[in-house]
């Protein structure tokens, strides 16, 4: 089963490449999948949820190598986490809890295992890679992992009202499950309405509006143009329902 890669390293910075190298050396017949490397920056709640749509698209017993971590080398500790078949290395910082809280089943284990070389700031190559390596062999050491009752930072199993990721066409993805909106229902945002439409062809070029996207979230949309920009959409941004 694959490595994926979900972090907020960057695509245009050296820090995926280290840490390719570093599972390479590890698990050198393991698949590598680039998921996302630019989540959203230093924020583990909107992340979390984008992460929790995107699991589902990748085989059971994949290893998500999961780091948006503003608190490498602080108290918060390292984490893997078992949940309906798959496996997450990452941070306890609430980035891995909305998967755990919306698993039936899930175990966390705390990394007790310390590499001889570990930098103060990049937990990612140091200590989470030769991790996510040997969980994807099966062939984690004894004493590596401890279990433990469960995640320190919990954001629970519930939807985010707020934008969590703007791709580069200025779509703009939230944290909620369109499942449970009603397809009447009018979007408000940034103080406009927005209707929902099927598919970006069902509107005038231009267009703004929400949609389920192919992830099952909510998102804003404009039919060639950029909606991020025209709404002054960003992270964290709230959204709120009528109708």
């Amino acid at each position: 089963m694959p490595i994926v890669l979900f972090t907020d390293f960057g695509s245009r910075d050296p820090y995926v490449g280290q840490v390719k190298a570093v599972l390479g050396e590890v698990a050198p017949t393991v698949p590598i999948i680039d998921l996302l490397n630019d989540a959203p920056d230093f924020n583990a709640k909107a992340a979390a949820h984008l992460l929790a749509s995107l699991v589902g698209q990748f085989p059971q017993g994949s290893v998500f190598f999961a780091i948006v971590d503003p608190g490498v080398g602080g108290r918060r500790a390292p984490v893997v986490v078992r949940a309906d078949g798959y496996r997450f290395v990452g941070p306890d910082n609430g980035l891995l809890s909305v998967v755990a809280a919306r698993a039936a089943h899930a175990q966390t284990f705390r990394i007790a295992w310390r590499p001889k070389r570990l930098s103060s700031s990049f937990h990612g190559r140091d200590l989470f890679a030769p991790v996510a390596a040997r969980v994807a062999l099966d062939d984690v050491p004894e004493g590596w992992l401890v279990p433990r009752p469960q995640l320190s930072v919990d954001f629970g199993s519930g939807d985010l009202a707020e934008i969590v990721y703007v791709d580069h066409y200025g779509n703009a993805v939230s944290g909620m499950r369109a499942a449970a909106v009603s397809r009447d229902a009018t979007l408000l945002v940034n103080g406009r309405r927005l209707r929902h439409g099927r598919v970006f062809s069902d509107v005038p070029g231009g267009g703004l509006f929400w949609y389920e996207n192919s992830q099952g979230l909510v998102e804003i949309a404009a039919n060639q143009a950029n909606a991020a920009k025209e709404l002054k959409l960003r992270v964290g941004t709230r959204i709120r329902w009528t109708g």
